[in-house]
């Protein structure tokens, strides 16, 4: 763990129960949902090894993490009824590899397009965030159909 990383200090609230985000442990990650929710069902698939770049990784590791995102991706378009799913892993803010995986709906912007191009203001507005209950609904439903997806790529 990188005593100043973002992200290996959300993963010690996870180790330690303290992190009410947490939907699912992974082989290679932490399955998290968003602290704010403009678009419903933001995930995050956080690595479990502190490192920054994909290509740091080593093969069988960087495989597994980019088949288990996919798999994660698959649930959150599921659970969350998505039009579109987008995914990203871009690090410039926090550099742990973690991923962005976003249910996309239709008219969910202003205008066609990334979900950069909402004000950050509001996407990141104190009344996103979900109520206890929804973090509850939405945590057990993508759980759900982790669990599925999971299940179909066992055979």
């Amino acid at each position: 763990m990188q005593n100043n990383c973002l992200i290996c200090q959300r993963i010690a609230l996870i180790k330690a129960h303290k992190n009410p985000y947490f939907v699912k442990e992974l082989a290679t990650g932490y399955v998290v949902l968003a602290d704010t929710q403009y678009f419903r069902g933001y995930t995050l698939f956080l690595a479990k090894e502190h490192v920054t770049e994909l290509h740091l990784m080593p093969p069988t590791l960087k495989d597994q993490f980019l088949k288990e995102m996919s798999w994660v991706s698959e649930a959150c378009s599921i659970a969350f009824r998505a039009d579109k799913m987008n995914i990203e892993m871009l690090g410039n803010g926090d550099s742990h590899a973690h991923w962005h995986i976003l249910p996309r709906h239709h008219g969910d912007t202003p205008q066609p397009g990334p979900i950069w191009w909402v004000d950050p203001a509001i996407m990141y507005a104190d009344d996103t965030t979900p109520a206890p209950n929804d973090l509850l609904e939405m945590k057990i439903n993508l759980n759900h159909a982790i669990d599925e997806v999971l299940k179909k790529y066992s055979r």
